[in-house]
């Protein structure tokens, strides 16, 4: 008789969050998260779900073990986070100032030297004292894509001439809908209109 099998082991990979830069000039935001095996399938799994359409130049992967959160209830109810263990050196500083947006992004702010993740949650509190929640986690932790401009092209390009399926036809990326209806070429639409 064969014995059964346990649920309990963890099958999944790990996760990693995915923190996207629109523009030079603009911060890497916490945009969400994925699974995955290793640190270049964690990037192209991110690429794959965070930018198929909305601009971006640059991609990081953090694995969600190296990274600490908290919010100031948090730390009011275990304030041993502050004392949490973690490698010495450079640590990038994310945080979420409101909950207005539609989706609720962590900006990262800068960074701080520190000897430890708890160390680095301290200047984060420091440093920002009225947002919602911090976020800290070490360079090391971070896998990102080349910012030559041959890799941007190549991972961040808008496909414009990619097409799409809409319910009623195929459509080609930068052309807008409208555009279509006027000149006809939407078939149900079309027919309908011209009908009216």
């Amino acid at each position: 008789m064969t014995q059964p099998q346990s649920l309990s082991s963890d099958t999944q990979w790990p996760r990693w969050e995915v923190f996207k830069q629109d523009a030079p000039n603009r911060p890497h935001q916490a945009v969400g998260s994925v699974h995955a095996g290793d640190p270049p399938h964690a990037l192209v799994t991110a690429r794959n779900v965070f930018v198929r359409r909305p601009a971006a130049v640059s991609l990081w992967c953090v694995r969600e073990d190296d990274i600490l959160t908290a919010t100031p209830e948090e730390l009011t109810t275990n304030p041993a986070l502050l004392d949490s263990p973690g490698e010495a050196g450079t640590y990038h500083v994310g945080v979420k100032r409101t909950n207005k947006r539609s989706m609720t992004f962590v900006d990262l702010s800068g960074t701080v030297q520190a000897s430890g993740s708890g160390d680095a949650l301290r200047q984060a509190q420091s440093m920002h004292p009225d947002v919602l929640a911090w976020m800290v986690f070490p360079e090391s932790a971070v896998v990102r894509t080349d910012e030559d401009p041959g890799t941007v092209e190549s991972w961040f390009a808008p496909a414009k001439e990619k097409t799409y399926k809409q319910q009623q036809h195929y459509g080609v990326i930068g052309r807008h809908v409208g555009e279509l209806k006027r000149a006809g070429l939407m078939p149900g639409r079309a027919a309908s209109e011209e009908g009216a």
